[in-house]
C-alpha cells in the first residue's frame, strides 16, 4: 500500500491551521494509483453479497462510481442538500462548527438490500455514520464502509465500529 500512499499529497494548514490535509487528487490523476485503488477494492469486495454501492459526495462519487461498474452493481449517491431533483431523504448531523445536512432519494435503495458505502477519507465520521443513517432508514443493511484513507488519531474509526460497522481502508497517515 505504499505505493498508494505515496501518492497522496499532504497539505499543511488546510482548510485551517493545524490540519494536515490528506489530498487524494495526486493519486487520481495517476492513472496506475487510480488503478490500484479500485483493482484493491474489486478484490475484496468480489463475491461478497452486495446490492448497491453508495458513494458520498464528492470523491465517493469517483470511486464508488468505477467500484459498482467493475463489480456490477448498481451505484448511488448521497449528496448535500438540494442537489438530487426527485423526492429525498435528509438528515442532519453534527460538524465541528455546525451541522450539515445529507439527502438520497427516496427510492434509491430498496429495503432488504445489502449496501457498500465508499469515500475517499475517514476523518470524525460524521458523514459516514450520516449516510449509513439514510441507508438504514430506507431499509438497506450496511454491509462495510470502505475509504482509500483512514485518519484514526481522528476518532472516526473508534466512533463508526462502536456503532457496530465493518470498516476497510487501504492506507493510514498518522495525525490529523
Amino acid at each position: 500500500m505504499d505505493a498508494i500512499k505515496s501518492k497522496i499529497r499532504t497539505i499543511p494548514h488546510f482548510p485551517k491551521q493545524g490540519i494536515m490535509f490528506r489530498d487524494i487528487t495526486t493519486l487520481l490523476k495517476d492513472a496506475q494509483g487510480f488503478r490500484k485503488v479500485i483493482d484493491e477494492f474489486v478484490q475484496r469486495y468480489t463475491g461478497v453479497p452486495i446490492d448497491v454501492i453508495v458513494g458520498l459526495e464528492a470523491r465517493g462519487f469517483i470511486l464508488g462510481g468505477a467500484l459498482a461498474h467493475q463489480l456490477g452493481k448498481g451505484f448511488v449517491p448521497i449528496r448535500k442538500a438540494g442537489k438530487l431533483p426527485y423526492k429525498t431523504m435528509q438528515h442532519e448531523y453534527e460538524l465541528e462548527y455546525g451541522k450539515d445536512k445529507i439527502e438520497v432519494h427516496v427510492d434509491a435503495i430498496a429495503k432488504g438490500s445489502k449496501v457498500l458505502i465508499v469515500d475517499d477519507l475517514l476523518a470524525t465520521g460524521g458523514t459516514l455514520l450520516a449516510a449509513a443513517t439514510l441507508v438504514k432508514k430506507l431499509g438497506g443493511e450496511v454491509v462495510e464502509m470502505a475509504f482509500i484513507v483512514d485518519l484514526p488519531e481522528v476518532g472516526g474509526r473508534a466512533r463508526l465500529e462502536k456503532e457496530g460497522y465493518k470498516l476497510f481502508s487501504l492506507v493510514e497517515f498518522e495525525g490529523e
